[in-house]
């Protein structure tokens, strides 16, 4: 999905915070536009939820959770699997908090939550299709 741009607006940086959007713009070969975005992005959506973080390559940024090894959308993907998070706490590498946060921050942000949850349960037939040079080792037959 598109995002819809808003009415352009202009705004200065300091020099200091100037030359590190033009450094990471090199680096990335992105827009000094599309930088100050992204990184705006992040900020704001690390302070709506304190203990999310975002990880990954430029093109793969992913939220998780501080204080765990696991992206928001794992988080997820077990919850609706065990359906409780007190069962998730009582074995699992998140506390109640930790869940509690992930499964609040997919309210708010569901289409990417979601959409990377479907990434990773893709079939299993799709995979070999996309990945025929992998070898699956099948433990059904």
């Amino acid at each position: 999905m598109m995002a819809t741009k808003s009415a352009p607006f202009s705004m200065r940086l300091s020099k200091r915070v100037e030359a590190l959007v033009d450094q990471e713009a090199r680096r990335t070969g992105r827009s000094r536009g599309a930088i100050v975005e992204a990184l705006a992005d992040e900020a704001l959506r690390m302070r709506l939820f304190p203990g999310i973080a975002f990880r990954g390559t430029d093109w793969d940024r992913r939220a998780w959770v501080i204080g765990t090894a696991l992206d928001v959308w794992q988080i997820v993907d077990a919850h609706r699997d065990i359906g409780s998070v007190a069962l998730m706490a009582e074995g699992g590498s998140a506390n109640e908090r930790q869940i509690r946060l992930a499964l609040a921050y997919h309210d708010r942000f569901p289409e990417e939550i979601d959409a990377a949850v479907a990434e990773h349960r893709r079939p299993l037939e799709q995979l070999e299709d996309e990945f025929p040079f992998i070898a699956v080792s099948r433990t059904d037959v």
